[in-house]
């Protein structure tokens, strides 16, 4: 990721009760099975790798999982749950391995976490380099939502319950496509703030950025379950391949 954004102990600490208020712990089945059908019985590496979320279902499937992360928070989170995922730290932006792969993944939004276009390209590019002929690279993204901004600004409430309130602060810069965000987490008499920074991307243009990569777009669908992907999909799970050998 970004070097100017690092997922620190804070982050790594809540990441877990963040994931499962989105839904993504409950997910992780229908994603590890979506991934496993591209890796071939190969090698898959994971961009973000962050605490091992979907690479130790994922290698418990039987599938050689190697991963990234410029966190030695969530890679020490990593490290806790097993040993069989080699991962090291490295920013997605701009890394190489020797490694040829059968399957690059990158999920949850961890792509638009790299806070300008060229380091999107950057990590395309990268990610084509170590794909084996026959490669895919497989990203999960939001589609950018962007109403209810007034003067580039929006807060909005993530949960509220009888133990938490959490609200999600937003600055947004149109021009750039960048949102600089603070995650408030109010909990008894404890208060903490986790900031982030991201990049969205529509769909159409991650595809043009593929393709100035030399990936093409072979799929899209609507959810890891492969449902529909339409116009008023909330997110897309796309799958690319190789376009030079």
């Amino acid at each position: 990721m970004d070097n100017d954004f690092i997922y620190d102990e804070h982050w790594a600490s809540n990441y877990q009760n963040f994931a499962r208020m989105h839904g993504r712990i409950a997910e992780v089945d229908e994603t590890v099975t979506f991934l496993e059908g591209y890796s071939r019985g190969g090698c898959a590496l994971e961009l973000g790798i962050g605490d091992g979320r979907v690479a130790v279902p994922l290698s418990d499937r039987g599938v050689r999982v190697h991963g990234i992360d410029n966190s030695d928070s969530m890679l020490e989170q990593l490290a806790k749950r097993t040993d069989l995922v080699k991962a090291w730290k490295e920013n997605i932006a701009d890394f190489k391995t020797a490694q040829r792969y059968n399957l690059v993944y990158c999920v949850y939004n961890t792509f638009q976490l790299l806070f300008t276009r060229d380091a999107q390209l950057a990590c395309l590019r990268s990610a084509a380099e170590v794909l084996d002929d026959q490669g895919i690279l497989v990203i999960e993204f939001d589609v950018p939502a962007l109403e209810g901004f007034v003067n580039g600004q929006k807060t909005t409430t993530v949960l509220v319950d009888h133990e938490n309130t959490i609200l999600n602060a937003h600055v947004h810069d149109p021009l750039k496509q960048n949102l600089v965000s603070s995650l408030l987490w109010f909990s008894g008499a404890s208060v903490r703030r986790l900031p982030y920074r991201a990049r969205y991307v529509y769909p159409q243009e991650l595809d043009t950025m593929a393709e100035r990569a030399g990936l093409k777009l072979a799929e899209r669908w609507g959810d890891w379950a492969r449902g529909a992907f339409t116009e008023g999909s909330k997110r897309h799970v796309s799958v690319y391949r190789r376009t030079t050998q």
